[in-house]
């Protein structure tokens, strides 16, 4: 085969460096983004931060502090003007005030030493840091455990029934595998532990706080709490018979067949009932805390002069800018390592700076695009929702779907009825039997609605509740109601009814 040179012309897209950074930027949420802007100001000398308000364009403001070539090193730092003749002693009488505020503290007028007070604050933190691990269920039970006096073995049977203790507070392994695990073991001592021995413990620890824990099932949880209710509580020993042998029929609202079998009035039945509501079937959970996530809005949505506005928050948009000190010992024809540090970091400034304002006016136009279309939805609540998709707000900002769904994922807006996610805002639409459509979020607003508006003793089923969306003129079939009525965790009409 012979060997021949082809010139062959085409057009491909590059990912340019800069191009690749605002992308990952555009896609960062708030606290990702603030944690990025963090690393920049500590590996790039060129940024810097500042909480006064800058020009709107920080790479002008470098442009116009910044002069075309400066040799010179950076400048000294300023001293204060005092009196060549002043002896320290006057110095330190013209320091101290007539008068001082009755809120104001030493530190307010004097400083301290530097090195001390460093120290003492990472001590406060390093306290501060420790003291606020959360507490578990099993260290709660282990702390009772050990204020409770036991022998030996019993404490050691104890250890092996809090630890097969769940998050809820429901005991997830039986006593026969404790026993197992005992005899297993090498000693006398092990051999000779029984079953009713391993028991008396479990029931030792079911006295414990929170009440019903160690539990084997829902029954034993909702009775261990009523046992240790008062002698003098009324309809306890009903509420003791209905969880221990009739709970799945109380699971399942057989509100008939709990009468005839507990031979209990209604009346008498709604009490007990109203009883057994008052514990708590997941003990557990009480003690068992999740750590609380934090979100910080990136925009804020005002109604200014009957007009909804929409602002990046201040609170959280960057402010930096070109550290003019630093970008001023560019030399622009020094070919040194030096030099060429500097310059390579002050363009790579200049990128970030660029791609954080081009993240923020994307924020911003896509934002201000939803609030013109959702507007209905900040006058009327969720039941105004209009249905919208990625590709309407692409059309209009005229960018691409992909961008859209970068900017809408983490991002979350402030309104007056609360803080929403970006991607809250898009919904599927359903006909109307007008020719229209409806937001999927609006429908569910309306169910919910229903649910909560109606007859506990005689709930709305899914077909029902279809029929009166149909005569409000939208058509939604039966599944999917139960299909978003699932979604919103509302179960079905006939775990819903109740007596009353």
């Amino acid at each position: 085969m012979k060997q021949a040179l082809h010139l062959k012309i085409g057009q491909q897209l590059t990912m340019t460096p800069q191009l690749q950074q605002a992308i990952r930027l555009l896609q960062l949420s708030t606290l990702d983004l603030q944690q990025e802007i963090q690393e920049a100001l500590e590996s790039n000398p060129m940024l810097d931060a500042s909480e006064d308000e800058q020009p709107s364009n920080p790479l002008e403001q470098e442009n116009n502090s910044q002069s075309p070539e400066v040799t010179s090193e950076a400048p000294a730092t300023a001293t204060a003007d005092t009196d060549e003749n002043a002896t320290p002693e006057d110095n330190w009488n013209e320091s101290i005030p007539d008068e001082l505020s009755t809120d104001s503290s030493w530190e307010d007028t004097y400083q301290s030493s530097g090195p001390a007070s460093s120290q003492s604050k990472e001590d406060f933190d390093s306290f501060e840091s420790n003291d606020s691990s959360e507490e578990t269920l099993q260290d709660h039970l282990h702390w009772q455990l050990n204020l409770t006096p036991m022998s030996d073995i019993d404490r050691l049977i104890a250890t092996n029934i809090i630890d097969g203790i769940n998050p809820d507070g429901y005991l997830t392994i039986t006593l026969e595998e404790i026993l197992d695990h005992f005899h297993a073991q090498t000693g006398e001592q092990f051999e000779e532990i029984e079953l009713d021995e391993i028991e008396a413990v479990l029931h030792r620890i079911q006295q414990f706080d929170p009440a019903g824990v160690a539990c084997k099932d829902l029954g034993d949880c909702l009775s261990i709490q009523l046992q240790q209710l008062p002698p003098e509580t009324e309809w306890k020993a009903e509420a003791i018979k209905v969880v221990q042998q009739y709970i799945k029929l109380l699971g399942t609202h057989d509100y008939r067949q709990l009468m005839r079998k507990t031979r209990l009035k209604e009346a008498q039945l709604q009490q007990v009932i109203q009883l057994i509501q008052t514990l708590n079937p997941k003990p557990g959970a009480s003690i068992s805390s999740s750590t609380a996530e934090y979100v910080i809005p990136d925009v804020i949505v005002t109604k200014q002069q009957g007009t909804w506005t929409v602002n990046l928050n201040p609170e959280v948009s960057p402010k930096l800018r070109i550290n003019s000190g630093y970008a001023g010992l560019v030399k622009r024809a020094d070919n040194s390592a030096d030099n060429t540090y500097l310059k390579n970091h002050l363009q790579e400034a200049r990128w970030f700076i660029k791609s954080l304002q081009s993240r923020n006016e994307t924020l911003l136009k896509v934002s201000n695009e939803i609030v013109k279309r959702q507007a209905g939805f900040l006058d009327h609540g969720e039941e105004g929702m209009k249905p919208m998709v990625l590709h309407d707000i692409a059309e209009a900002v005229e960018m691409h779907e992909s961008t859209i769904s970068r900017v809408t994922t983490q991002k979350y807006m402030h309104t007056h009825r609360g803080i929403f996610e970006l991607k809250y805002f898009f919904s599927s639409h359903v006909s109307t039997a007008t020719g229209g459509a409806a937001s999927s979020t609006a429908i569910r607003a309306l169910i919910k609605k229903m649910v909560a508006a109606e007859n506990s003793t005689k709930p709305l089923s899914d077909n029902k509740i279809a029929q009166f969306l149909d005569e409000q003129g939208f058509k939604v079939a039966r599944r999917t109601i139960a299909k978003y009525r699932e979604a919103m965790g509302i179960p079905p009409s006939n775990e819903r009814k109740r007596l009353v």
